[in-house]
């Protein structure tokens, strides 16, 4: 699949944002066809180049920067210098969208809001990623992926109920309001084409948070306002019943879903369970006392015996993997979903691709995460700035 056959071909994304929900919407844009040009500042570029997940770096460069920014072009601009400031307002006349993660205020100090552009270019789709809104108490705090977990409540879900709170080890806040932007995006696209006019699309770390948790959050507003209450033992889900969980076998992990606990006592024979299966209210207020059953059975035996008895039963289980073992995997290769990318100055890195498949086929990039500006001469040249 060529980029040219791909339903974004064609457009234009400047991509004035750092670090990661700004960049993770532009790298799903760019997966699904869009050329993509990062606005750099000259002395360092995007932040996120020297945020180290590890001591590993990749041509100067982190692996997360290369991870989110593969297959962009750069330009290096000094959005304080005023040549510079009327280069990229000529390119913004020519784009289709923008993207931008700034601060709330910083972006109109600059000239460029969604107000001032709409004048250069009705057409454009603008996209503006904040961490908490651009009104409000929060407003002006910084925008981080941990801060915003911490105000979402999202980090009462996880581990067991003496842990106090415990975050998520992904960023998720960010990832999740990328998304989220890349969604707004293509909906503002769409409707560019009946009305031919340009849209502000707005969210935030904590939006994308609060929807994160829709579920959990109806459930709490309707529900007499209970909290959810975690397992104090093999917790997975605060507001599920035993055995959803994940248990150590006698060689790894076992994961179990929702299963009716008198069908799970007869499969793994475990006959301490059998005065908790006929009232299925208890299997909830009752779990930890079910789950610490289970656990003590299941870690007799090895992981492939458990499976081998409730796979062919259709019990909603898994084997917990490592990464080694998954990538691994028959059923992860057959996906496809790595690829090596490069760059004139030698840089390769192995990375995933897009999860998005379009008609049939997962599109591909070569191209690495570029160096600060290295696009600068070419784009100056193809759009005389």
């Amino acid at each position: 699949m060529t980029t040219q056959s791909l339903p974004l071909s064609g457009l234009l994304v400047l991509d004035l944002s750092q670090f990661l929900s700004g960049p993770y919407a532009s790298l799903r844009l760019m997966d699904l066809g869009a050329r993509v040009i990062k606005i750099e500042r000259p002395d360092g570029g995007d932040l996120s180049r020297s945020l180290y997940l590890s001591d590993t770096e990749i041509g100067g460069d982190s692996t997360i920067f290369h991870a989110i920014n593969r297959n962009k072009e750069s330009i290096a601009l000094n959005l304080k210098d005023a040549e510079d400031l009327d280069a990229l307002k000529r390119l913004i006349a020519r784009a289709d969208v923008l993207i931008q993660n700034f601060r709330p205020g910083v972006i109109e100090r600059l000239g460029l809001s969604y107000e001032a552009l709409r004048d250069i270019n009705p057409r454009l789709v603008y996209c503006s990623i904040t961490g908490y809104g651009s009104d409000g108490p929060l407003a002006s705090r910084p925008g981080q992926d941990l801060l915003a977990q911490a105000l979402s409540g999202v980090m009462w879900l996880n581990g067991d109920d003496a842990q106090g709170p415990v975050p998520f080890g992904l960023a998720i806040a960010d990832m999740l309001a990328g998304a989220a932007a890349a969604q707004g995006i293509l909906a503002a696209l769409v409707g560019r084409g009946v009305t031919g006019a340009g849209r502000h699309v707005e969210t935030s770390l904590i939006e994308a948070l609060v929807d994160f948790q829709f579920e959990v959050l109806t459930t709490y507003l309707n529900d007499g306002m209970r909290l959810p209450r975690r397992s104090s033992f093999r917790s997975a889900h605060a507001y599920l019943a035993a055995p959803y969980g994940v248990y150590p076998t006698q060689d790894g992990f076992l994961a179990i879903a929702m299963t009716p606990i008198d069908r799970l006592a007869e499969l793994l024979k475990i006959d301490a369970l059998a005065p908790l299966c006929a009232d299925p209210s208890s299997w909830f207020t009752r779990r930890d006392e079910i789950k610490t059953i289970i656990a003590n059975s299941i870690s007799t035996m090895p992981t492939s015996h458990w499976l081998s008895i409730l796979q062919p039963a259709d019990i909603w289980c898994a084997e917990v993997l490592r990464w080694p073992e998954f990538l691994d995997s028959q059923g992860f290769k057959i996906l496809d979903m790595l690829q090596t990318v490069e760059r004139p100055d030698g840089v390769r890195i192995t990375t995933t691709r897009s999860p998005i498949r379009i008609d049939g086929e997962r599109p591909a990039v070569s191209r690495a995460a570029p160096t600060v500006g290295e696009q600068s001469a070419a784009i100056r040249a193809e759009f005389n700035l």
